[in-house]
This record gives structure tokens, C-alpha cells and sequence, in this order.
């Protein structure tokens, strides 16, 4: 490694903080720390992880490597602000100071560098306006990423984020095509490209380029790119025949893979926002009979169903769910498609407890849309002697009653839907949890939220039989956990 004590280049670069480094890998080796920043790659600027894996593909790399003088209190790259909350402009990161610039080089090798962030230049921002934007029917007081309006095609490719299009670049489509980034996820709404614009309300001056708000052209445009897209849908605007419209041509291009249908999510916090509404059940129910007649032709035609309702479609109707099949693979299931089917594939453990050791109140908590099913599906544990079991429907305090789905439940609503005490043992919706931590949306921690309620609290398993093995390990090994049985109090009063 050589290094020197060198002013930040004038040329436009884009610091990446290092999160952690391969035991013995070539960085290390080569004396690179955690909360060095790469600078370039060759004498190149760097815009994210995957400019910085195309540049190792070329052999011989150079990578500069900058010591910061003292912590930066502002990150670069996602989420857009910093760690002491203040905002970071797209594309102008403050440059930090540098003790010292390292430069060390690798040959056809991977350096052993994990990244703080996977974009190094600022997240691409929202052009769109759209009349169902969940963002802007946030309540206030959440942290201030929950609030950005993201819309980048690099994370499409990475994580499977829905992208509109509308704010790609020539260059951005170029990128695209050049590397290869596929599949890419989309979304479409509608093929009609005036209904288009009348529901996502695209501002002139944040489109680069006019032609990347022609979905059908930038579709056909990325004809070499796998496309999984959905529609967003909304009562009497996009649904019906505009909907079939918007499926057949969608079915016709064959760089789309699939589609996804789901409906319109709303809160209680619509102020000043158009006039929505979400669907009736026997709208829920006409949407699913007609994509059914699309679904049946796909697969004699295609040999796919193609088009797949969301769940919230068929629970809301108070339809069947298809079967596992049908879901062909569960390609988008994090976009609520497939979800509850996915949940319920594991059944029941075969081998359940007749009874267990001492009395214990169980409360599952879920959102008012998929309690019933919840609901239906745990019976069987309520044979188990000892077993109080309650599937509990929790108002969403946060976000409004028209907000039923689990995912969107916060600490506050627990809060006010559990009563301190009445339970041993509180099961709260994996998908409630930010990925890797026990905080919820509110960043309320279960830690917090069990010294609140006077409980153990845990997530409930992703599938219905974790869900049971989580129950009875809590029922099993948990026991009273404030020194009295929370159930035998609810006995005594007579509200078992």
C-alpha cells in the first residue's frame, strides 16, 4: 500500500464509507480500516456497488482510499441524510478531510470491502406525484427515511424496489442496457398513457428526458431487460377494461415476465390529497373473476398464469386463496402476492403437546385483514390443554382504520390494542420489525415494548408452522414473566 498525504482531488468523487473488511482479504493486507472511504477505482469516480464490481471485472485495479481526519457525522450514498438528521443534497456529498490517501492495487481478485451503502452518490428521487403515494399520507414523527421518495433503478435491480421509469436518463437507460441490469422491477398502472399521467401526476422539471415517461416505449426500449411489473389499482379509474387493456399488452412483450395487481393502499392521513377511495368487496371480487379469464387463457397460451392478484384481493373479497401451485414460485411475494398462501404451505406440527405444564395466555396480534384466516388456521392449537390462545385484531392507531394490513401495525399500536399484564406471551408480526432488528416502524424496540406490557413479547414465525414452534417454545420455556400468571389474573376475574 502507498501512502500519502494528499488533498481530496478536485474531480467530482463520491466517498464510500468501508462497514467491515474480509478476515486476510487484499484490503486488509493492504491495511485498509473500517470507516476508510473509497475515493476511485483507477482514477474513476465511483457511484455505487455496482460500478465498483464492473471496475474489478477489468483486471489490474488501483483503489484510492481515504482516511477520514475524524468521524463524519453525515453518511454518504442511502438513505439521503445523515446521521445527525440533516438533509444531504443528491449529488453534492459533503467532502469530508483527509489525514492520509491510500492507494493499493488488486489483480483480478475481490478486495474483501463491504460498503456501509450500496449507492455511493445519493439515492434518484421520486418525479412522480401519484394520487395513491403512501408517502405522502405519512403520519408525522416517523425517522426522516421512512420520508424519501425513492425511485432508483439501481435498487430495482439489487432488491426487487418497484421503479416508475419516469426519471431515468439517457445515460441511466444506456447504463442499463450496457451492464445488463436485469431483471428490473416496475411499475406500470396503466398502459394508457393519459389515464398514466391523470394518476401519476409526473412534474415536467424533475423528467430528464420526455421519453422516459412513455411506458410502452421505454417497455419496448428495454426489450433485452427482464421486466417483473405491477398496477397499482384504483376503484373506477384503472381497473376494469382499462385493466384488461393494460394486461394484454403487458402479456404481449416478451420481456415481461410478469405482473402483479395489487389495490390502492390508504391511511387516515389524506390531507389535501385527491379524493380515493379503496375497493368494495364485490370490487374485490369482479377483479378477481376477471383476471381469472386472463390467468386461464395465459396458461393454455403461455404456459404461465402471468397476472397474479395481490392477497389483499382475495381477503378482502372473502375468496379462496389459489393454491400453492398457482403462484408458480412465489416470484413476487414481497409485494404482497402469494404471502398468506406462502404462510400457510408449512401446516401444523404433527407431533402437538396434549398439554402443557402450566396454564398460558397466548395473544397473536395481526391486523384486521388477515385475522380471520389467523384465526381459522390455529384452531388445532386450541386443543392443547393449558392453552389460551387468542387471535387478536389490532386497530392501526397510527395510520387509521382503512390501514388493515399487519406489516403497517407500530409499538403505539400495540400499546393501545394489548393491556398490560393480560397475557404471558405477545406475538407481533415479523413483518412488523425492520429487517435484522427488533424495532418497529415507530422504532419502538420489543424491549421497550415489553417492559410497557408487562409480557414477553416475540415475532411470530414467517410460516404456520414456526408460527406454532414459537407458541409452544414461549408456552414451554417462557413461564410467567413478571411473577404472576397474567392468565390466572384474567381467570380470577372472570374474563378466561
Amino acid at each position: 500500500m502507498t501512502a500519502q498525504t494528499l488533498p481530496v482531488p478536485d474531480t467530482e468523487i463520491f466517498p464510500a464509507r468501508i462497514k467491515s473488511l474480509e478476515p486476510y482479504g487484499p484490503a486488509e493486507k493492504a491495511g485498509i480500516q473500517p470507516g476508510d472511504m473509497l475515493l476511485r477505482m483507477n482514477g474513476q469516480a465511483v457511484t455505487d456497488v455496482l460500478a465498483y464490481r464492473r471496475i474489478l471485472t477489468e483486471g489490474d485495479v488501483e483503489l484510492e482510499i481515504g482516511r477520514p481526519a475524524a468521524l463524519q457525522p453525515v453518511p454518504f450514498g442511502m438513505p439521503g441524510i445523515g446521521k445527525d438528521k440533516t438533509w444531504r443534497p443528491v449529488g453534492q456529498p459533503p467532502l469530508p478531510e483527509f489525514d492520509q490517501v491510500f492507494t493499493f492495487t488488486v489483480s483480478w481478485e475481490d478486495p474483501g470491502i463491504e460498503f456501509e451503502d450500496v449507492l455511493f452518490d445519493g439515492i434518484k428521487k421520486c418525479a412522480n406525484k401519484c394520487d395513491f403515494c403512501y408517502i405522502h399520507q405519512m403520519p408525522r414523527g416517523f425517522r426522516k427515511s421512512l420520508y424519501i421518495m425513492d425511485d432508483d433503478y439501481r435498487l430495482s435491480f439489487l432488491f426487487g424496489s418497484f421503479v416508475t421509469m419516469t426519471n431515468l436518463t439517457e445515460a441511466d437507460i444506456g447504463r442499463i442496457l450496457n451492464e445488463n441490469l436485469s431483471p428490473l422491477y416496475v411499475s406500470v398502472h396503466t398502459t394508457n398513457q393519459e389515464l398514466r399521467q391523470d394518476i401519476m401526476n409526473w412534474w415536467k422539471l424533475k423528467v430528464k428526458d420526455e421519453q422516459a415517461v412513455d411506458v410502452k416505449g421505454m417497455i419496448e426500449r428495454l426489450s433485452g431487460i427482464d421486466l417483473y411489473t405491477q398496477v397499482v389499482l384504483l376503484p373506477e379509474r384503472n381497473d376494469g377494461d382499462e385493466l384488461d387493456a393494460t394486461v394484454e399488452y403487458l402479456a404481449s412483450r416478451p420481456n415481461v415476465i410478469s405482473t402483479a395487481v395489487v389495490p390502492i393502499g390508504l391511511t387516515g392521513h389524506r390531507k389535501n390529497l385527491p379524493d380515493v377511495r379503496t375497493f368494495r368487496a364485490d370490487e374485490a371480487r369482479d377483479t378477481i373473476r376477471r383476471l381469472n379469464v386472463w390467468r386461464r387463457r395465459f396458461l393454455e397460451e403461455k404456459g404461465t398464469r402471468f397476472v397474479f392478484p395481490s392477497d389483499e384481493f382475495y381477503l378482502l373479497a372473502g375468496e379462496p386463496l389459489p393454491s400453492e401451485e398457482e403462484y408458480e414460485g412465489f416470484p413476487m411475494l414481497e409485494n404482497g402476492v402469494g404471502m398468506v398462501r406462502d404462510f400457510l404451505t408449512e401446516g401444523l406440527p404433527q407431533d402437538l403437546p396434549r398439554e402443557l405444564p402450566q396454564p398460558m395466555k397466548v395473544i397473536l396480534a395481526t391486523g384486521s385483514l388477515f385475522a380471520p384466516t389467523l384465526d381459522l388456521a390455529v384452531e388445532p392449537l386450541r386443543q392443547i390443554a393449558g392453552l389460551d390462545l387468542e387471535v387478536r385484531s389490532i386497530p392501526n392507531v397510527t395510520f387509521g382504520d382503512v390501514t388493515s394490513v399487519a406489516g403497517l401495525l407500530t409499538g403505539r399500536c400495540f400499546r393501545h390494542g394489548v393491556t398490560p399484564g393480560e397475557a404471558d406471551l405477545l406475538l407481533v408480526p415479523p413483518t412488523t420489525l425492520r429487517y435484522g432488528t427488533e424495532l418497529m416502524l415507530d422504532d419502538l424496540s420489543l424491549t421497550e415494548l415489553r417492559a410497557d406490557l408487562k409480557m414477553d413479547i416475540r415475532p411470530g414465525g414467517a410460516t404456520l408452522g414456526e408460527l406454532a414452534r414459537v407458541i409452544l417454545e414461549g408456552a414451554l420455556s417462557s413461564g410467567p414473566q413478571w411473577g404472576v400468571s397474567a392468565h390466572a389474573v384474567k381467570e380470577e376475574r372472570g374474563r378466561a
